[in-house]
């Protein structure tokens, strides 16, 4: 039997809000974080005659999920990309738009489970964190970074209010010797965190080892690029639905879906000028959460905010900047 975090969150709600951009001949939903091929395992076999395009950075998760939905045949399609890249990926598979656009956010269970990879705080791996096969690792940042960066990376990313204590210790010790293994770090947040602190919000670890891996990422610059390129993908009846597990990723997921709504016209005007109605409509009221049923039976689901959006009209494509400057 799989273990709870090979359940995707929410899976029945999610196919459920996605049937209906996708209950027609052809129609196409581009998954942007494919992973084990989960969610779309499940929208290939609930909804007959769409079609899927898998993304993922990461080649081993597009080897693994080529391989589970291989049944399906050229139902399903795999791109080795990052998600911000979507627009790419559709005008590359010759389509001028899709029915359906879907992220689940965050580390995927396949990723947890490998120990090489350095993103479970519970085993002793090196600090790679990397989602794919490039660029800077846990240990690059840990090592390389000042004490004030990293005091902000902690800070912004794991929401750790003891950020600069922690990258105080580690400027100290990686002067002793370089961070290499996830053994170490744990190690030194044991010392480094009181007791009393220790003893509420789960491990000690968790926000350190997550706001890394979305520094090591870039995760929440790249979603910043790609809910807009998402939300103008999907044609007149598409839909794209989000799950965050992040604070800062479901306001940014907010904000993109606000922009998108919003009636841009004068709030003192007594009427709404044809052709200056939003383009869009907000599916979900605010953000949906997991019951406490699917939260006992999948831990993971604690923490979700699912969000979904839906295009109701052609007219002009919005303003669907997510924000003021860079995240």
């Amino acid at each position: 039997m799989s273990s709870p975090r090979h359940v995707p969150v929410l899976l029945d709600r999610v196919v459920a809000l996605l049937a209906p951009a996708l209950d027609h001949e052809g129609a196409v939903l581009v998954d942007c974080t494919l992973g084990l091929g989960g969610h779309s395992e499940a929208v290939l076999e609930r909804i007959p005659g769409c079609r899927v395009i898998g993304i993922d950075r990461d080649p081993r998760a597009l080897a693994l999920s080529r391989e589970r939905l291989a049944p399906y045949g050229d139902r399903f399609t795999g791109v080795q990309a990052v998600y911000d890249e979507i627009a790419d990926v559709v005008a590359d598979q010759g389509l001028p738009e899709v029915a359906g656009v879907l992220f689940d956010l965050g580390v995927s269970s396949m990723q947890l489970d490998l120990p090489e990879r350095g993103f479970a705080y519970a085993v002793d791996a090196p600090l790679d964190m990397r989602m794919g096969d490039t660029g800077p690792t846990a240990a690059d940042v840990l090592n390389t970074y000042s004490a004030a960066e990293l005091a902000r990376v902690l800070r912004e990313y794991g929401e750790e209010k003891l950020a600069r204590r922690i990258a105080d210790a580690v400027v100290r010790e990686r002067q002793v010797e370089p961070f290499s293994t996830s053994a170490r770090l744990v190690e030194l947040l044991y010392d480094v965190i009181p007791a009393p602190a220790r003893r509420t919000g789960g491990h000690p670890a968790k926000r350190t080892f997550q706001a890394l891996r979305m520094e090591v990422n870039d995760e929440l610059r790249v979603l910043q690029r790609a809910m807009p390129a998402a939300v103008e993908a999907i044609g007149v009846g598409g839909r794209v639905v989000v799950e965050s597990y992040h604070s800062l990723e479901d306001r940014l997921v907010k904000r993109t879906f606000a922009a998108a709504t919003r009636l841009d016209v004068p709030d003192d005007l007594p009427f709404v000028p044809e052709g200056a109605e939003p383009s869009y409509r907000l599916v979900t009221r605010g953000a949906e959460q997991a019951t406490a049923e699917e939260v006992e039976e999948n831990p993971r689901a604690a923490s979700v905010r699912l969000r979904a959006i839906e295009r109701i009209r052609a007219n002009a494509r919005p303003n669907t900047s997510s924000g003021k400057g860079a995240v």
